[in-house]
């Protein structure tokens, strides 16, 4: 049984382990336009990235994602996936990735153990494609999706924000997208973290809202179906697709959560929406090789978990950026 219980009951089993704050990509709505990167010793290294991923598997958790930044501009992540996944009592092993560099690494992936993919995907246009991403080539994306399907990646997952005057013409043509290679498709209401402006504000686009559009087209049922994450899932009566909804802002999830994140830098992040943390990386490198002070870290620091977040596109802000944060 796992020993991460929190205050309010709920059982930590799902870890959100960031390998990089790098990307090749600058999206919108994860990283400012100029970033400005860590530098090397900042960040963790493979040997702490997987001794952190033993000491929570220790600790009962059973489901570990790595996240970005984007995981495979980081020349060892194969080898990363081949060291977490070896280890008992770990379920699942998944990544979300932008897709770009999947052509050349996805059966190398699945051959090292992982075993689910989330790739994002905001818009089918080229055009809108590079101005979202501000760098990004499309056709790179869709070849890397058609090359993880290939390699046998099963429940693939795609992730797109949607964003008001900017994306929400095409959700239909996503879900037709979706269909078309019987993926399943998540839809997420943009994160408030960085820096808001009016700009900001103004794009948000409610989950209730996606879903109305799609209703139009697509009859969707409540589905049984759930994950360890925090998506409500949606299924059509004519294709083995899922149409997931993620709402932060407009259906609270906090009541349920059982996922922490250990951000780039070694600091286990509670709460997505709050700035509760505790510095991980300075156990490690003051005490080498002690799993059993990092766990008991683990496990103070499960205390410090609050009960909810508290997201407003007009209130209060948490200036970090999804690149750093960890998706």
């Amino acid at each position: 049984m796992s020993q991460l219980v929190d205050r309010f009951g709920r059982r930590v089993e799902y870890l959100r382990l960031s390998v990089t704050d790098r990307c090749d990509f600058r999206c919108v709505y994860c990283m400012s336009e100029d970033p400005c990167f860590l530098p090397r010793e900042q960040v963790l290294s493979l040997e702490e990235l997987a001794q952190i991923a033993r000491a929570f598997t220790e600790l009962g958790v059973s489901k570990i994602r790595l996240t970005g930044g984007e995981p495979l501009v980081r020349s060892d992540c194969v080898e990363l996936v081949s060291m977490i996944s070896s280890l008992p009592g770990l379920k699942e092993l998944s990544m979300t990735t932008n897709g770009s560099r999947l052509s050349k690494l996805a059966r190398p992936l699945k051959q090292a153990g992982l075993d689910r993919l989330n790739i994002s995907l905001d818009t089918l246009n080229p055009e809108r494609f590079s101005a979202l991403t501000r760098n990004g080539k499309l056709e790179r994306v869709v070849a890397g999706i058609d090359a993880a399907i290939a390699a046998g990646f099963q429940r693939i997952k795609l992730n797109a924000v949607v964003l008001k005057g900017q994306n929400d013409d095409e959700v239909l043509d996503l879900v037709e997208f979706s269909r078309s290679r019987e993926l399943n498709i998540a839809f997420i209401e943009e994160m408030p973290l960085g820096e808001i402006d009016e700009r900001k504000q103004s794009r948000h686009l409610s989950s209730d809202e996606v879903r109305d559009i799609i209703q139009r087209r697509f009859p969707l049922t409540l589905s049984h179906t759930r994950t360890a994450g925090p998506a409500r899932y949606y299924d059509m009566a004519d294709s083995q697709s899922h149409i997931g909804f993620i709402s932060p802002h407009s259906h609270n999830f906090c009541h349920e959560c059982n996922r922490v994140r250990v951000t780039v830098e070694g600091r286990l992040l509670l709460c997505l929406g709050n700035e509760h943390s505790v510095d991980l990386k300075a156990i490690l490198r003051e005490y080498p090789g002690d799993i059993d002070r990092l766990k008991q870290a683990i496990v103070e620091a499960i205390e410090l978990k609050p009960q909810q977040h508290h997201f407003s596109h007009d209130g209060s802000q948490i200036l970090r950026f999804m690149n750093v944060t960890g998706g």
